[in-house]
C-alpha cells in the first residue's frame, strides 16, 4: 500500500475533487492543463468562490462535459499518499464524520499553496543584551529564548510579544534579534539517533530492546508500555524513536498537554542534539506550514505533538507514540469526534507502522487489548534511579473535626508543617477551578447560573468574574441577588482551588504558595515559567488542579494531599472508578521522585471504597480485573459498544421531537440486537443557548454499529436549526 502508484489524469480528463466544504459529495472536474495524479492538492471554483480540494480520483461523468468547470491550479504539494486517503476514509467511517470534516482536519496548513519563496525571519541575535533594557525588549527576548532555534515573521514576532514592529527593529540594529532571508520552509535539522544517551537500567534496557524488535520489524503491532511514576518511559520509549530514525522512517509522539511540549523537546534535544518538528496550537502559523510541508516530504523526520498531528502527511511513518495514553484530552469533543489513541492504532495499521501506548494507569480499553492478545506489552516496575514509590495513606474525614469553611484536616495540615520545616515541598490536590463551584443566594435559595446554558457559574475570585465552565461566558461578581435583589446574601458553596489557597494562606501564614490551574494563565509560556519556578523549589506549597497529573517532575515534592479524593467517585458515569483510579494513582505519583521518599495522603469520606481500598493499596491487577468484570457483566465498553447521539437546537420542541421520531423507528437498530435508551435530556441541558436531547445506543462487541446508525438517523428529517452528531464510543455523557 505505501509504494502504491498514483494515478495520473490527462489533461480535460473527469476528475472527482474533494473540496473541504461541507457538501455531502465529491464533485467533478476536468483535469488542468498538463494533467495531475491522484492524491493532487488542486484548487477549483465552487460557486463564486475559489476552493481546496484533493483530486480523490476518476469522475462519474454522465453529463456534458463542456459544461464542467476546470480545476483552476495544482498547488505546489506532495500529492495525497493513499494510505492517507484510506485513513480519512476508515476514520470518517468509524467516527460517521462527513468526508469533507475529514479531509479539514488534514489540510490545516496556513498557505498551502502558496510557492516557496525568500522571507525575511527573525531570530535570535550574537548579542546576549541591548545597551538599555525596556520591558518591551525584554518581552521580545524573552519569547525568541523561550523557542529556541524557531524563526518568526516580524509581524509573528511582535504579536508574540505584544509589542510594536519598532521595538524588534531597534533590536535588530543592536544585534540582539537577527534579520535574514531565508527560503520559506527550511527542512529541520537532523537528528543523530547514534547520539549518546542516558544510562538504562536493566529492566530499562529489557524494554528498550522489546520495542527496538519491533520497530525493526517492519510491520505493524501496538505495545502497552506500562510503568510507575517516574520509571523512566520517556527514555525507553525514545530509544524506540531512534531505531525508527536509524531505519529512515518519519515518528509521531503525541502529548496529552501543550504545557509538557516545552520540557519534552529539551529532553529530546538532548537525546538527538536537535530540536524536532512540532505541531499543535502554541506554535507560530509559520511554524505550522513548515511543519506540514517538510512532514509531507519527509524532511522532518520527528514531529511532537497535540492529537490533531495524526492529521500530518507523513510519507514513511514507521513508529507512533501516545505519552499518557488513558488521558481524557486525547478524545475531540467536538466538531470531528474522534479518539487521537484509537485512530493512532488505525493509522499505524495502515503504515505497516508500529505504536506504543505509554501510561503508569494504562486505559481500561489498552488492558483489555493486552488480555486479549491484541497488544504486546512491556512493564517498567521500579523507579529510576534512588527514587522509590510514595507511601499512600487514607485520611478519614469522618474521623476529623473540621468547621463547615475548612477542607484541609488537621492531620494534613501537620504533615504540610513538617515539609516546610524539612524545606521540601507539599502539593495539595483539587480538581475544581476557580474559588467556589456554586454561588447561593442566601435569602431565596437562587443558585446563580448561566444565562446561555443549565450550569451553574464558577466564582474565580482572582479575576472577580463569574465563569461558566461550559460555553466560557463569563460576568461580574453580583453585588445583589439576580433572582430577589437581596443585597449581600451571595455566599459561594465549596471549595476550588483559589479557596483553598486562601485556606492555606490562613494555615501556613509563612509559607510561598503557588496555584497551578490552567485558567489562571494567559499563555503556555507563562504556565511554562510557573511550572520551572516551582521545580527549581520556588514554592513551599502548590496548589492544582489535574493539570499537575500530567508528567511534571517537581525534585523537592515529598508530600502530596488529595482534598477530596471522592469527588469523582460520584455521578453515573461507567468510567468514573477507572479515572478516579488513574487520576489519585498519577496524582500521588508526583511525590518522591529524586532521592527522598514522599508521601500521599487521600482525604476520604469513604476509606472502605473499593476504588479507595485499591488506589491505597496499589493492587492494579486486581482493580483491573474486576472492573472488567463489571463491565463485561453489563456488556459495556471495552466488552460492548456504545454511541451517543446528540441533537440541540434554539427550539427544546424540536429537538424532543425529533429525539421522539428516532425512538420510535429503530428498526436498523434492532436488527443488529442495539437497545436505544432515551431521548432524554442531557445532564445539562443547554449550551450556547442551545438545547441538547441525548439517546444512547448499547451493542454487542462485535455489531456493526455504524453501518445500522447511518440507517437509522437517514430515516429523519432534520429540521434546518438542528444539529444532529454521532459520538461513536463517548467519552462524556454531559
Amino acid at each position: 500500500m505505501a509504494g502504491a502508484m498514483l494515478r495520473h489524469f490527462n489533461e480535460d480528463d473527469l476528475i472527482s475533487v474533494l473540496t473541504t466544504q461541507p457538501l455531502d459529495r465529491a464533485l467533478d472536474y476536468r483535469a488542468p492543463e498538463g494533467g495531475c495524479f491522484e492524491g493532487a492538492f488542486v484548487e477549483v471554483p465552487l460557486g463564486p468562490r475559489r476552493v481546496l480540494g484533493v483530486v480523490w480520483g476518476e469522475g462519474e461523468g454522465g453529463y456534458d462535459l463542456s459544461k464542467v468547470r476546470p480545476v483552476l491550479r495544482v498547488l505546489d504539494a506532495v500529492p495525497m499518499r493513499q494510505e492517507m486517503n484510506l485513513f480519512l476514509r476508515r476514520a470518517a467511517e468509524y467516527t460517521l464524520t462527513p468526508m469533507p470534516a475529514m479531509l479539514r482536519l488534514a489540510t490545516r496548513s496556513p498557505g498551502l499553496g502558496d510557492p516557496t519563496s525568500m522571507r525575511v525571519i527573525y531570530r535570535r541575535g550574537s548579542v546576549d543584551a541591548p545597551d538599555r533594557w525596556t520591558d518591551a525588549r525584554r518581552k521580545v527576548v524573552d519569547v525568541l529564548d523561550e523557542f529556541g532555534g524557531l524563526s518568526f515573521t516580524l509581524k509573528e514576532l511582535a504579536e508574540m510579544a505584544g509589542v510594536s514592529s519598532g521595538v524588534v527593529k531597534g533590536l535588530v540594529t543592536q544585534g540582539v534579534v537577527a534579520e535574514e532571508a531565508s527560503p520559506r520552509d527550511l527542512p529541520y535539522p537532523r537528528l543523530d539517533p547514534g547520539k549518546s544517551s542516558v544510562d538504562l537500567t536493566d529492566e530499562q534496557s529489557v524494554a528498550v530492546q522489546a520495542l527496538r524488535e519491533r520497530v525493526l520489524s517492519g510491520g505493524y503491532g501496538t505495545t502497552l508500555l506500562k510503568g510507575v511514576t517516574g520509571s523512566g518511559k520517556t527514555e525507553v520509549y525514545l530509544e524506540a524513536v531512534a531505531a525508527c530514525l536509524d531505519e529512515g522512517r518519519q515518528a509521531l509522539v503525541l502529548l496529552p498537554e501543550i504545557a509538557l511540549t516545552s520540557e519534552f523537546l529539551n529532553r529530546v534535544e538532548d537525546r538527538f542534539g536537535a530540536r524536532p518538528a512540532e505541531w499543535h496550537s502554541g506554535v507560530t502559523m509559520t511554524e505550522r506550514r513548515r511543519a506540514w510541508k517538510m512532514v509531507s516530504e519527509g524532511a522532518a523526520s520527528l514531529v511532537v505533538g497535540a492529537r490533531s498531528a495524526l492529521f500530518l502527511p507523513f510519507q514513511k511513518l514507521g513508529l507512533i507514540v501516545v505519552d499518557e495514553e488513558h488521558d481524557t484530552s486525547y478524545k475531540q469533543e467536538d466538531g470531528v469526534l474522534y479518539n487521537a489513541r484509537d485512530m493512532a492504532v488505525l493509522r499505524a495499521s495502515l503504515a505497516d507502522a508500529q505504536v506504543v501506548l505509554a501510561s503508569a494507569t494504562p486505559s481500561l480499553e489498552s488492558w483489555a487489548n493486552v488480555e486479549a492478545g491484541k497488544y504486546h506489552r512491556v512493564e517498567l516496575t521500579s523507579r529510576f534511579g534512588a527514587a522509590v514509590m510514595p507511601e499512600m495513606r487514607a485520611i478519614d474525614m469522618r474521623a476529623e473535626t473540621l468547621p463547615a469553611s475548612r477542607w484541609v484536616s488537621d492531620t494534613l495540615a501537620a504533615a504540610v508543617r513538617r515539609r516546610i520545616e524539612d524545606g521540601e515541598q507539599s502539593l495539595l490536590f483539587l480538581n475544581r477551578r476557580g474559588y467556589a463551584p456554586v454561588t447561593i443566594c442566601r435569602a431565596c435559595g437562587h443558585q446563580v447560573g448561566c444565562d446561555h446554558c443549565d450550569a451553574r457559574m464558577v466564582e474565580h475570585r482572582f479575576q472577580k468574574r463569574l465563569m461558566c465552565h461550559q460555553c466560557g461566558e463569563t460576568k461580574p461578581l453580583p453585588a445583589v441577588c439576580p433572582s430577589c435583589e437581596a443585597e449581600d446574601r451571595l455566599a459561594p458553596v465549596g471549595p476550588g482551588v483559589e479557596r483553598l489557597a486562601e485556606e492555606v494562606s490562613a494555615l501556613f501564614p509563612g509559607a510561598n504558595t503557588a496555584i497551578l490551574s490552567s485558567d489562571l494563565f494567559g499563555s503556555a509560556r507563562a504556565l511554562k515559567a510557573q511550572i520551572e519556578d516551582i521545580a527549581a523549589g520556588g514554592a513551599d506549597i502548590i496548589i492544582g488542579t489535574q493539570i499537575v497529573a500530567k508528567g511534571h517532575n517537581f525534585p523537592h515534592l515529598t508530600l502530596v494531599g488529595v482534598i477530596d479524593a471522592d469527588l469523582g467517585l460520584q455521578g453515573s458515569d461507567l468510567r468514573a472508578a477507572e479515572r478516579t483510579f488513574q487520576l489519585m494513582r498519577q496524582v500521588a505519583g508526583r511525590a518522591g521522585r529524586a532521592d527522598k521518599p514522599g508521601t500521599a495522603l487521600l482525604q476520604t469520606f469513604q476509606p472502605e471504597h473499593p476504588v479507595i481500598r485499591a488506589i491505597l493499596s496499589g493492587e492494579e491487577e486486581a482493580f483491573w480485573t474486576a472492573e472488567a468484570s463489571e463491565r463485561k457483566t453489563a456488556g459495556v465498553p471495552p466488552y460492548g459498544r456504545m454511541a451517543g447521539i446528540v441533537l440541540s437546537s434554539p427550539d427544546v420542541q424540536d429537538v424532543f421531537d425529533v429525539g421522539k421520531a428516532l425512538a420510535a423507528r429503530t428498526g436498523p437498530l434492532r436488527q443488529i440486537g442495539a437497545e436505544v435508551f432515551g431521548p432524554a435530556a442531557a445532564p445539562i441541558a443547554r449550551v450556547r443557548g442551545r438545547h441538547r436531547v441525548r439517546l444512547l445506543v448499547k451493542a454487542a462487541k462485535t455489531a456493526p454499529l455504524q453501518q445500522a446508525i447511518a440507517s437509522w438517523v437517514a430515516q429523519v428529517k432534520l429540521p434546518a436549526n438542528l444539529r444532529l452528531s454521532v459520538d461513536i464510543d463517548p467519552q462524556s455523557f454531559l
